[in-house]
C-alpha cells in the first residue's frame, strides 16, 4: 500500500473508545502516515483522530431516550455522511453504536465506500431482523466473541471473530496486593467496589440503590471499604451530590477513572450491566450485575428479547455464573442480600474462577492486530493501493 491511507472512523461511547484506540494503534504502526477522521473519545483522540464532535453527544442508550435527542442526532449523521461522501476515505469503521452507525454506513456504501462494522450488534438477543440491514449496510463485521461468527455466515455477511483487546491486555493472574496498595486501601479488611455507570441516565437510577446498599453493607460490617471509580468528572459530581444530599455520613473512597484498579483490588463488585462486566470477569470478580432504564423502554426492549440473560459473563458462558438484577429488582434490600452471599460463599469463589479462566482464554487472540489485518484485507480487495 504506498498512498497515504485515509480511514473513516466512528465510535459513539467509551467502550468503542477503547476498541478503536487499540485498531488505530496497530493500523498507525504498519502505516505511519494513515490519517483518521470521525467521531471518538479521548483516547482515540491521543491517537491522532480530530473528532467531528464530541462523543459524549452520542452517548445515550433505551429506545425512548435517544428520541428526546433525536433532531442533534439526525444532524451529526448528516454531517459525517455528507464529510465521507465528499472525501471518500479508503474505508469507514463503525465501532458498536449500530443504531447510529449502520445508518451511516448503508449511505456510505452505496458510493462504493468499503465498510467494516466492529462489535457485534445483539441480533442474537434482540430485534435479529436487523441481519438484512446490517448485510445492506456491511462489507464486514468484525466480532468479539466466537459464537456470534455462525450468525453471520449463516446470513452470507463476511465475518472474523478477532476476540476482545481486554483479554489480551489483563494478565491471567491477577496481582490484588499491589491493586490495594496502588489505590491506599487497607489490606486486610474486605473492600467492594460500586460501578454504577457511566452515563448519566445510568448512574442516575442505579447510584441511589447502590449507595443505599453500600449503607447497609458498612452497618453490617464498619470495617468494609467501600470504593467507587468514577467514569469522569460529571459523573463525579453527579454522584458527589447524591452523597450530600442523601448519604452524607457514608464513607466512601471515591477515585477518578482507574476503574481496572479498583475491580482488580476488590473482593466482590456491584456493577452495572455492559463492558465493565466483562472486564471484571476477566479480573475474575464475585460480581452483583444490574440492569436499569426507563420503564417505557424496559417495556419495548423486554418483549423483544430472545435470550435469558443480560449480562455478558452469563451469555458468554451460556448459562447462570453470575446474579442479574433486572428493574424493580434493583432495590438496597435485595442488592445486600445478593452482595452478602457474594462475600461469604467461597466455594462458589473457586468454581467461578474455572468458568472465568476458560472465557479468558477463548477470548485472547489478540485482537486489535486481528482487527487491523482484517481492515487492511478488506482495503486491499476493494482498492490497488
Amino acid at each position: 500500500m504506498s498512498k497515504v491511507l485515509r480511514i473513516g472512523i466512528l465510535a459513539g461511547e467509551s467502550s468503542g473508545d477503547i476498541l478503536g484506540a487499540g485498531l488505530m494503534l496497530v493500523l498507525k504502526s504498519q502505516h505511519p502516515q494513515v490519517i483518521f477522521e470521525g467521531i471518538g473519545g479521548p483516547l482515540m483522540s491521543a491517537q491522532g483522530l480530530q473528532s467531528m464532535v464530541p462523543m459524549e453527544s452520542l452517548s445515550v442508550m433505551g429506545l425512548i431516550e435517544p428520541l428526546k435527542r433525536l433532531p442533534e442526532l439526525l444532524r451529526v449523521r448528516k454531517k459525517i455522511v455528507k464529510h465521507f461522501l465528499d472525501n471518500e476515505p479508503d474505508v469507514f469503521i463503525g465501532i458498536d453504536s449500530p443504531d447510529f452507525n449502520l445508518n451511516i454506513e448503508k449511505q456510505l456504501k452505496l458510493s462504493g465506500i468499503p465498510i467494516v462494522h466492529y462489535v457485534s450488534p445483539s441480533v442474537w438477543a434482540w430485534r435479529s431482523k436487523r441481519i438484512h440491514k446490517i448485510a445492506r449496510s456491511v462489507d464486514l463485521m468484525l466480532t468479539l466473541f466466537p459464537f456470534e461468527e455462525a450468525i453471520y455466515e449463516k446470513n452470507g455477511i463476511a465475518v472474523s471473530c478477532v476476540g476482545h483487546p481486554l483479554a489480551d491486555l489483563i494478565p491471567i493472574e491477577i496481582d490484588k496486593i499491589s491493586a490495594v496498595q496502588g489505590l491506599g486501601l487497607k489490606q486486610d479488611t474486605p473492600i467492594m467496589a460500586l460501578l454504577p455507570g457511566s452515563r448519566e441516565g445510568e448512574v442516575g437510577r442505579l447510584a441511589p440503590e447502590f449507595l443505599e446498599c453500600a449503607s447497609l453493607c458498612m452497618q453490617h460490617d464498619s470495617e468494609l471499604q467501600i470504593v467507587i471509580p468514577c467514569a469522569n468528572a460529571a459523573r463525579r459530581q453527579q454522584i458527589e451530590v447524591l452523597l450530600f444530599d442523601k448519604f452524607p455520613t457514608l464513607n466512601i473512597t471515591m477515585v477518578d477513572g482507574q476503574s481496572r484498579e479498583v475491580m482488580a483490588a476488590a473482593d466482590v463488585i456491584l456493577i452495572a450491566s455492559g463492558t465493565a462486566t466483562l472486564e471484571a470477569l476477566l479480573l475474575k470478580k464475585p460480581m452483583l450485575v444490574c440492569y436499569k432504564m426507563s420503564a417505557l423502554s424496559y417495556a419495548f426492549i423486554s418483549r423483544m428479547l430472545k435470550v435469558p440473560y443480560f449480562s455478558l459473563p452469563n451469555l458468554l458462558a451460556g448459562k447462570v455464573l453470575v446474579e442479574e438484577k433486572v428493574q424493580s429488582e434493583v432495590n438496597a434490600e435485595a442488592l445486600f442480600h445478593g452482595i452478602q452471599a457474594l462475600f461469604q460463599d467461597k466455594n462458589k469463589q473457586v468454581e467461578l474462577n474455572l468458568e472465568y479462566l476458560k472465557i479468558h482464554r477463548l477470548l485472547r487472540k489478540n485482537a486489535n492486530a486481528r482487527a487491523a489485518e482484517a481492515v487492511l484485507n478488506l482495503i486491499t480487495q476493494g482498492r490497488k493501493l
